[in-house]
């Protein structure tokens, strides 16, 4: 049998290893702040910061939550919007959906089925 090889490898070469590994899964690792913030948005809807810090258990922190906030704009992972009282109002975008959806499943929480996701 002849051994495999890629393109950038010469015939007889021993097989690079190192292109079989997962190198996606460090970029689907959220941060815990972030996971929890994603989480909230996508299950309550549009919230204000500081709703998020009261709807978090403790998880986030008053401090925190603004600067984490701005961090994932900067992403694309949550968007802004003034909102009545002037405040910022945010939302998830499709990228941050899909992005805590990825995290969930390279966590174990979220199992891929034949048709679909399953809690």
């Amino acid at each position: 049998m002849i051994p495999a090889t890629t393109p950038q490898q010469a015939p007889g070469e021993p097989f690079d290893n190192s292109l079989t590994f997962c190198k996606t899964q460090p970029a689907v690792q959220l941060p815990k702040s972030e996971r929890v913030i994603l989480q909230l948005l996508v299950g309550k809807g549009p919230c204000y910061g500081l709703e998020l810090v009261d709807s978090s258990r403790g998880s986030l922190k008053r401090g925190g939550v603004y600067v984490t906030l701005g961090r994932m704009e900067e992403k694309g992972l949550v968007k802004s919007a003034a909102g009545e009282s002037g405040r910022r109002l945010y939302k998830p975008t499709a990228l941050g959906e899909r992005a805590l959806a990825a995290a969930q499943v390279f966590s174990g929480a979220l199992k891929l089925t034949k048709f679909g996701a399953k809690a």
